[in-house]
């Protein structure tokens, strides 16, 4: 599967978070997210694994009892089950691997 880059195909997920499925396979989901500032993801959890990658902005992760602040070129990896949450301390773009495939982000 190959994806040629296009500014369409965002899904609000939640007021002012964007995602964008890009490609998948049988075990792994490649999406890109938009994140406004001082928007947020609530704490939650998931059984999947989830590895992410900062583009640009400056956000808050909290995993587990463990918070960083996160900027452009910085990476992050979140064991499946595992409480997490952000926040977009600017408007940030990033990219992230969910593994098994989040169903749920299918197009």
């Amino acid at each position: 599967m190959f994806y040629k880059k296009d500014p369409a195909g965002y899904k609000t997920m939640l007021d002012g978070v964007q995602l964008k499925t890009l490609v998948w396979g049988e075990r792994t989901l490649l999406c890109e997210f938009k994140i406004e500032r001082g928007k947020a993801l609530p704490p939650h959890t998931h059984p999947h694994e989830q590895t992410g990658y900062l583009i640009s902005g400056r956000m808050r992760f909290t995993i587990g009892s463990e918070t960083f602040e996160v900027e452009p070129g910085d990476s992050w990896s979140i064991p499946g089950d595992v409480e997490h949450a952000a926040e977009a301390l600017e408007d940030s773009k990033g990219v992230e691997v969910f593994s098994p495939v989040r169903e749920e982000y299918l197009p």
